[in-house]
């Protein structure tokens, strides 16, 4: 199987990372210009309430350098180690696929109960590949 293939999904989640990113910072242009929001609250993210479209996107923004950072560094273990396969693949892109929901979900109507499902699917399909890794490493 070609290596290269698990840097495929993680770069499908940085793809991911600088979206959410550019519509943060969209929505912090609109909040300044159209919402009122004081430009100095950025400096210490304090001392005003976000709009509500500006905190979500906001909170899930820093949510992506949380459970994910995992996984980057989960694709960069199994490439170093040359053990990419059919298996890690198909489960990394299901955890990114997911991640994309939870990112929608998240970003936009916001029902916890989705949210929350979407993500316990990608905490599950994250800890598989790290424990079938710890397996394999083992035996």
């Amino acid at each position: 199987m070609k290596q290269d293939l698990i840097l495929l999904p993680l770069i499908a989640m940085v793809i991911l990372t600088f979206i959410v990113g550019m519509v943060m910072l969209k929505l912090r242009f609109k909040a300044v210009k159209e919402d009122g929001l004081n430009p100095g609250y950025f400096l210490l993210n304090r001392g005003a309430k976000l709009p509500d479209n500006l905190a979500k996107v906001t909170n899930h923004y820093a949510n992506l350098f949380e459970m994910p950072l995992l996984f980057y560094i989960f694709c960069l273990a199994i490439y170093a180690g040359q053990r990419t396969d059919f298996t890690y693949i198909t489960i990394a892109w299901l955890f990114v696929v997911v991640r994309y929901f939870h990112a929608y979900i998240h970003t936009t109507y916001n029902d916890l109960k989705p949210r929350r499902f979407s993500f316990l699917i990608g905490s599950v399909l994250l800890a598989s590949m790290w424990i079938r890794l710890g397996i394999q490493i083992v035996s």
